[in-house]
């Protein structure tokens, strides 16, 4: 299966080929941060996850999940394999 983050507003997919991504990862993914960045910012609560505050960066994303970050939202969506 097939996985790719998108940020909504016309960007571009970020294919990834595993079911889930964790939150740390997936934010690094979409560049939305940098290196140890994802891990600051995560614990730290500026992160969301489903619209709820989410500080744990191990959290697994699943298609149909999203998480904002600095008033950008980038959603979890399922490519079919």
């Amino acid at each position: 299966m097939k996985v790719t983050v998108t940020k909504k507003q016309g960007s571009s997919p970020l294919p990834i080929t595993t079911e889930f991504i964790k939150l740390e990862a997936a934010m690094k993914l979409a560049q939305a941060v940098t290196g140890g960045m994802a891990k600051t910012v995560i614990q730290e609560g500026q992160v969301e996850v489903n619209g709820e505050t989410c500080t744990m960066r191990g959290k697994k994303l699943y298609p149909g999940d999203s998480f904002t970050f600095q008033g950008e939202i980038f959603t979890i969506v399922s490519h079919g394999a």
